[in-house]
């Protein structure tokens, strides 16, 4: 026997050992040992990611209002397979509960999947959960597509990650995520004809107007304070919020805006109104981080997990949630983003060039 090797009967084995642990090494850890350069070596694709709170932290498939949000990765295999999914989390001093779920994915499918797929839908491969520092799970596919989705098994918890896949032939794994986009516009124009709902707010606009019956941020805020029909509604009238509204209405660039612009802002308010009561029927005027993506898509913004993050980031507070206000500014924002953007990009090829003097004015406006 070679110096280190040793027999054992099986009936000793067992008896002796109580877990074996199988150590999978990729082509880069097989070539620094001499030994393991005539052996076939595994084929590996690796993601790097995170779970973030009310971004990409849905916890796990117990909790289906959230489980989508989870970072979804594209599996294509070229044949069947016996893959290996090993999902490793860089927490070592608070690990979490960890693990990964896999279902067959429809085909063409290049965005990612909203919750209801995962409602009618049984999973696949559901590897255990642990708070370990690596989950792994060995299993048998056939051609085609899955797709793999990480997680923490609570929701809103965060770390990083890295998921590995390894198989004997070539393979594919890719991020699903939907691409920014303006479906329609988020503000809403006044009808034509003045109704008599319009009248009551005239009076209270002209006594704050001045001669040329226009108001400034400022004036703004008084006129929404006194307009506005309660607290919930009100959380719209802060400073900063007025600041926005004017640099997303003010079509002159004169920091003012006239009765027919605060008319659009009132029908804007009740359709942000209607679709944000949409998203918080558990508890009226608290959002949850993890609806704002659904609640933005229906006022008519589809944003990846970019961008999204970044508007947590803005605007969730302490307890996760977010406030009728703090819905409105990141609506504004986007507006401006958007709006920005498209008139930089006229043809629409998805590109703009912009001078510094452009860009620093373009990043103040939003």
């Amino acid at each position: 026997m070679a110096e280190g090797e040793f027999w054992i009967s099986y009936s000793d084995f067992v008896k002796t050992f109580t877990h074996l642990e199988v150590v999978h090494l990729d082509a880069e850890t097989s070539r620094d040992e001499p030994s393991l350069h005539s052996k076939h070596t595994w084929q590996m694709k690796l993601y790097q990611g995170s779970w973030r709170r009310g971004v990409t932290a849905g916890g796990c498939r117990n909790n289906q209002e959230t489980f989508h949000i989870n970072p979804q990765l594209h599996l294509i295999l070229s044949e069947m397979e016996e893959i290996v999914v090993s999902l490793n989390q860089h927490s070592i001093m608070e690990p979490k509960v960890i693990g990964f779920t896999a279902y067959t994915l429809p085909k063409n499918s290049t965005e990612s999947i909203n919750k209801q797929f995962f409602k009618k839908n049984k999973s696949l491969v559901n590897s255990q959960y642990t708070n370990s520092r690596q989950v792994s799970h060995r299993c048998l596919l056939e051609q085609g597509g899955y797709l793999l989705i990480p997680t923490t098994f609570e929701p809103g918890q965060e770390t990083n990650f890295t998921l590995r896949v390894y198989s004997s032939k070539p393979l594919k794994l890719k991020l699903l995520d939907t691409p920014p986009t303006l479906i329609k516009s988020a503000i809403v124009k006044a009808p034509a004809l003045e109704g008599k709902g319009f009248s009551q707010y005239e009076a209270v606009f002209l006594q704050l107007a001045d001669e040329h019956k226009t108001v400034n941020a400022f004036e703004l805020q008084e006129l929404l304070e006194a307009c506005l029909p309660n607290d919930y509604i009100k959380s719209c009238a802060s400073m900063e919020v007025c600041r926005q509204v004017v640099l997303t209405m003010d079509s002159t660039g004169s920091g003012r805006l006239e009765f027919n612009d605060f008319k659009d802002l009132m029908c804007s308010l009740k359709y942000w109104q209607a679709a944000f009561k949409n998203h918080t029927k558990e508890r009226t005027g608290i959002l949850k981080a993890e609806r704002l993506r659904d609640a933005l898509l229906e006022i008519g913004f589809q944003v990846n997990t970019d961008v999204l993050a970044v508007l947590i980031l803005r605007y969730m507070r302490k307890d996760g949630t977010l406030r009728f206000g703090d819905f409105v500014s990141a609506i504004l924002h986007l507006s401006d983003a958007f709006a920005i953007f498209e008139g930089k990009d006229p043809l629409q090829n998805g590109s703009i060039k912009l001078t510094l003097s452009e860009w620093l004015r373009s990043a103040l406006m939003c």
